[in-house]
């Protein structure tokens, strides 16, 4: 058996990963969770597994931003937008897109750590793939204006900066 992957443009690409997104997150769904007033960050990229049995199984978006962590500027990855269909769950394909995303960050020189924003149930997938709660606070751009960012947790994943603590402002929108 062997799997497809492809890291394509964000943009080019959300139609494909649109009905996914959907599928897995239909709007009845998403609008009593506590993130689903959040207007979100489209991706720069999009890592897209296809299923052996047809279709796409799996999605994972990849976000490059300078944000400010204690005040000083610092280029970072992002991942958000983690999907995997139903009935492709609990085969890897998670796993195998979030490491592929992880590779395209790292091929980014510029890159000092990774961020992404999960909810409890995943807290132990992203531990046991080295990621790190991070403990301080978070803040985002949102329509209304800037936010302290409490929706979901922020983990991070390593590069040539660890940090654990401290103020991160994304100068932007979350992902």
């Amino acid at each position: 058996m062997s799997i497809e992957i492809d890291v394509l443009n964000g943009d080019a690409s959300w139609p494909l990963a649109e009905p996914l997104f959907k599928a897995v997150w239909p709007s009845d769904v998403v609008e009593k969770q506590p993130w689903g007033h959040i207007k979100w960050a489209n991706a720069d990229l999009r890592v897209l597994i296809e299923a052996p049995s047809g279709g796409l199984a799996c999605h994972v978006g990849i976000y490059f931003r300078t944000v400010t962590w204690n005040g000083r500027k610092v280029d970072i990855g992002g991942i958000g937008g983690v999907s995997t269909r139903e009935d492709c769950r609990r085969h890897g394909y998670a796993s195998i897109a979030l490491n592929a995303a992880i590779q395209t960050m790292r091929d980014h020189e510029a890159v000092r750590f990774a961020l992404l924003f999960c909810e409890p149930h995943n807290f132990a997938f992203y531990r046991s793939r080295g990621w790190h709660p991070f403990a301080g606070e978070i803040y985002a751009e949102q329509p209304e204006g800037r936010i302290r960012f409490e929706a979901m947790a922020p983990f991070i994943f390593d590069f040539s900066r660890a940090p654990r603590e401290g103020v991160i402002d994304l100068c932007g929108l979350p992902w």
